[in-house]
Parts: structure tokens; sequence; C-alpha cells
């Protein structure tokens, strides 16, 4: 049973890591061919639903940065 749990913890975790490497490309692609996915223009998007929510936004968002980085 340990076993399966650590299969699928490293499963999960190499998903992680390839999709915010999908998004760093993305963001570079961005910057050098003017926003070619509209990845630049969702993140400001959600940055901006986040700060419309005001104290609540700024606490989920501090909420996720600390549990990503566990």
């Amino acid at each position: 049973m340990k076993n399966a749990f650590d299969t699928i913890t490293e499963w999960i975790s190499n998903i992680t890591d390839l999709l915010s490497k999908l998004l760093i490309l993305g963001i570079v692609i961005g910057i050098l061919f003017n926003d070619y996915f509209g990845v630049i223009g969702g993140i400001g998007a959600l940055m901006a639903q986040f700060g419309d929510a005001g104290l609540a936004g700024l606490l989920a968002l501090v909420l996720i940065v600390t549990w990503y980085k566990k």
C-alpha cells in the first residue's frame, strides 16, 4: 500500500513539475512572440481576480503559495 502511495505521489510531482515548466515556456514564448497563446493575458486575468477579491483574495493567494512551497 505504501508503494502505491509513493508511486502516486511521484506521478503527481512529475506532472506538477511538467506543468510549471510548460507555464514558464508559455511565458517566455509570450514575451518573444507577442503572447501568441494568451498565457500572459491569462495570468493577468487570474491576478486581477485575486485583486478584485480584496483581503480574501490576498489570503487565498498566500495560502496557495504556502501550500505549493511544501
